[in-house]
């Protein structure tokens, strides 16, 4: 049984690439003891400075002693870790063979999460002796900016483990959703893919440039998502507006079952955003730097503005 105050609990993270490294940024910045599980010796060294640059804005900076990072499995203390994250890359079968190992190292009562946006967490647990205590733990890059983190449960997931893990990770400042069917793409992903799904079908009938799609999302309904998400927002305008909107626009909304042609042309010749220079738009070293700046700069504008409606976090020290 996990408990609801992070600085109680001892936590491991298996994977310290962007994502794991963000997610134990996350979990000390609650007061969590965090053992991060790495074999590239680069990515350790690098950890301990990723944490400090990003708790160092907050006032924890002393919190990075509470991050490690170990080569192997087998160089975690196992007694008394109460949650493990999976942050490996996006393939099942590594996935399936680390949680089988977890399994027989992890003492019975460590929650064993994975971060997986791809695979559900019924597949990954698939013949497992430790199905029960398995969860998905899903968070949104970057982690340790965007506030939600999903905690979806498996069809033989103990729901009592996963409202104890949302406790917990409000504990860690985040904002945690239960999703309770394991559903591909869980909750915010459906939706997300569903507005995507639309805006790529605009772009491939010439209705709008995607210059014009993303204007129309970052300063139109996107900008009020940071007030109030769909369902309040329809409750601001009024039910009756919205059905009588939907019952016009439904039937004429996209419905492709594959990826959007503009999508699958970029793919097939290999220009695929900022890791090619080229994607959509055009790349270079020194823009692709702009962009991250200007990114992570609204993306932390945003949090303040947000704050008073953040779980707050415990101090320690």
């Amino acid at each position: 049984m996990i408990s609801s105050h992070p600085s109680q609990a001892l936590t491991v993270v298996v994977g310290g690439g962007t994502m794991g490294m963000d997610v134990a940024i996350v979990l000390a910045r609650g007061g969590s003891q965090v053992t991060v599980v790495e074999p590239d010796a680069v990515k350790r060294q690098a950890l301990a400075a990723h944490v400090r640059h990003n708790l160092e804005p907050l006032g924890m900076a002393h919190r990075t002693e509470r991050v490690q990072a170990v080569a192997d499995l087998a160089d975690v203390a196992w007694p008394g870790v109460s949650l493990l994250i999976e942050c490996i890359p996006e393939k099942l079968p590594l996935k399936q063979a680390l949680f089988a190992q977890l399994a027989q190292m992890a003492a019975p009562e460590t929650l064993l999460c994975s971060n997986s946006s791809s695979f559900p967490i019924s597949a990954i647990a698939e013949g497992l002796p430790s199905a029960e205590r398995m969860l998905g733990l899903h968070f949104f890059m970057p982690a340790h900016l965007v506030p939600l983190v999903e905690v979806v449960l498996g069809p033989k997931t103990a729901v009592q483990e996963a409202e104890q893990l949302c406790d917990f990770m409000r504990g860690c400042g985040s904002v945690p959703v239960l999703v309770r069917k394991d559903k591909p793409g869980f909750l915010a992903n459906r939706m997300q893919h569903a507005l995507a799904r639309e805006a790529f079908a605009l772009i491939d009938e010439g209705v709008a440039s995607p210059e014009d799609v993303d204007a129309a999302v970052r300063f139109g309904f996107g900008f009020r998502f940071l007030a109030a998400g769909p369902v309040m927002q329809r409750d601001h305008a009024g039910l009756e507006v919205h059905t009588a909107a939907a019952a016009s626009m439904y039937p004429s909304l996209a419905v492709n079952t594959e990826p959007a042609r503009v999508l699958q042309e970029r793919v097939a010749r290999g220009d695929l955003g900022m890791k090619t220079g080229q994607g959509f738009f055009s790349w270079t070293p020194e823009t692709q730097k702009a962009e991250r700046e200007r990114y992570d700069r609204l993306l932390r504008q945003g949090l303040d503005l947000l704050a008073s409606e953040l779980p707050p976090l415990h101090p320690l020290d």
